[in-house]
């Protein structure tokens, strides 16, 4: 299987996500399967930058550590990443700036020369890069044009002095038979998904990594045909969309761990009120501020138990843009069929990383919710076998519509009666059988690899990507949940059936998943635990699962 790995690194202020981008583009148009994992910190300028793009003819949703091309702007690159460069590898450096080995190019000259500024180095080194990697001009041209819109003549300039004096390939990558997919960053996914189930109105405060929720929507507004909000603050977004699923809108927001901290308040509103809201978790390391450009899974306890009573709540957890997208149109018409809030917890490696993107696009579809048929008095909570009382909006002429923070009755009424409290409890909670039916009746666990082997992985969101490619090399088998609440216990018991080793691989320091399978009664042997910013890379953790497997 033909495959390529390209690293481009400078400083922020360099342009290097761009240069990622346009190299993940450049290879995805020769129809290879793509991953693109964006390494930054917190800085404005400075700092150390780089992207990896990796390009299979297989699918891949993680990075291995040999890197076939380095494209060094700065000294920095060379000193960070050159040990990982394989034996045949080559790296392409602006000669201005960089001493090193390989192709020297006057990249900053050749930019100054042509009139351009000093961030159009980054087109001179994706031109010189595709050059290097055997790729027609043509197809280098192409996307310089369309992801250079601004100055886009000056940058073709640039572009092809930097291809003719790159000199002659190192490398041939062959175009694939396979019809080029698009490429995808996980939140583009999770705000399509959203769409697609009939989503109205997005309210965020930016916190990385779910930031680019807000900003892809706010920038598809018109074409999408919904409403983005940039609040105060997290609070403000909490109460604000609870108000917007009041008044019949459909309604997401999102934020990081610290920010969702501030909406947990709003979160036990949407348990009493029984107001649809979708909220979205996206994990970078903690506690407090944390690192927060980088990755972790350790916010999964936290979203499971978030909120002060007992309240139900459905959680999807998705591994990769595909799922990104169904499970988040799953949340919203699981929210508004059940009136609870529902909530997607991803992290940085699935939200801001870009892959290769299967999905037809047509899998998920708005489901209406139970509707008020106009008949007699109108109850915003009546109570029903299910729990599911029928929905009207304000603005309805026959129909007085409650909503409440106090426990209540049928018409929103407040009650401090001891009946009247426990059945308020017993209404809301009688979803939950109902709930955990359907969830029997769909996908809420996968299965990969060797599905009959006697050691099995299990893992859960961005992390089932190594583990899937390095379990098919091992022989081993990968069990991913989609679903972590209510936890598909019995559907979790059959895909381990025959499994006599569990291990339990996670982006965190404590093993939250090992923790909640335990709580259902379901043990791992050994944990495999990564916790320092970054995911696993193939490579990285196929080292890992050998030491526990001997």
């Amino acid at each position: 299987m033909q495959e390529c790995s390209v690293l481009v690194g400078g400083q922020a202020g360099d342009g290097i996500r761009q240069v990622g981008s346009l190299v993940a583009g450049m290879l995805g148009r020769l129809g290879y399967h793509i991953y693109f994992w964006d390494d930054y910190p917190s800085l404005i300028r400075g700092g150390h930058n780089f992207s990896v793009v990796r390009a299979s003819e297989g699918r891949i949703l993680a990075c291995n550590d040999g890197i076939d091309l380095i494209v060094a702007l700065n000294q920095e690159t060379i000193r960070k990443h050159l040990p990982h460069l394989k034996p045949d590898g080559i790296v392409i450096y602006d000669s201005d700036m960089v001493n090193a080995d390989g192709v020297g190019l006057n990249l900053t000259s050749l930019v100054k020369q042509a009139g351009g500024k000093p961030i159009m180095r980054n087109i001179a080194a994706l031109a010189a890069a595709g050059r290097i990697l055997g790729i027609d001009w043509e197809t280098v041209r192409g996307v310089i044009e369309s992801g250079a819109r601004k100055q886009t003549e000056l940058n073709l300039k640039i572009g092809e002095a930097s291809y003719e004096a790159a000199g002659e390939p190192s490398f041939h990558l062959k175009r694939t038979a396979v019809e080029p997919l698009p490429l995808i960053q996980g939140n583009e996914a999770i705000a399509l998904g959203a769409a697609r189930a009939g989503l109205n109105l997005y309210i965020a405060y930016p916190m990385t990594p779910a930031s680019s929720v807000l900003h892809f929507l706010a920038q598809h507004e018109e074409e999408l045909g919904l409403v983005t909000y940039h609040p105060e603050n997290e609070i403000a977004a909490a109460i604000s969309a609870i108000g917007g699923a009041y008044a019949g809108a459909r309604t997401m927001v999102g934020s990081s761990g610290g920010g969702f901290a501030l909406m947990v308040e709003g979160l036990s509103l949407c348990g009493q009120s029984e107001t649809p809201v979708v909220f979205v978790v996206s994990q970078r390391p903690g506690p407090s501020t944390g690192v927060p450009t980088y990755t972790m899974q350790g916010d999964l306890s936290f979203v499971l138990s978030a909120g002060h009573g007992e309240f139900v709540r459905f959680v999807v957890a998705p591994g990769d843009p595909d799922e990104a997208f169904l499970l988040t149109g799953l949340a919203m018409n699981t929210a508004w069929k059940h009136q609870i809030p529902a909530l997607v917890i991803t992290d940085k490696n699935l939200s801001e990383s870009t892959y290769s993107f299967e999905s037809k696009g047509d899998e998920v579809s708005r489901e209406e919710a139970a509707m008020w048929d106009g008949e007699g008095d109108y109850k915003r909570y009546l109570a029903a076998e299910d729990g599911i009382s029928p929905l009207t909006f304000p603005g309805n002429p026959g129909a007085v519509v409650k909503g409440t923070s106090y426990e209540h009755d049928d018409y929103g009424i407040t009650t401090e009666e001891p009946a009247g409290i426990a059945a308020g409890h017993e209404k809301r909670l009688s979803k939950l059988p109902f709930l955990k039916r359907e969830i029997d009746n769909m996908e809420a666990v996968k299965v990969y690899g060797n599905k009959k082997a006697s050691t099995a992985l299990i893992t859960w969101g961005s992390t089932k990507g190594a583990c899937i490619e390095v379990a098919e090399e091992m022989g081993l088998r990968v069990v991913q949940p989609l679903v972590m609440e209510p936890f598909p216990v019995d559907a979790l018991k059959e895909a381990l059936k025959g499994a006599k080793n569990l291990i339990g691989v996670e982006v965190n320091a404590t093993g939250s998943l090992a923790r909640l399978l335990a709580c259902h009664g379901v043990q791992v042997d050994d944990t495999i635990l990564k916790y320092d910013g970054r995911p696993f890379t193939v490579d990285g953790l196929r080292k890992r699962v050998e030491e526990v497997t001997k």
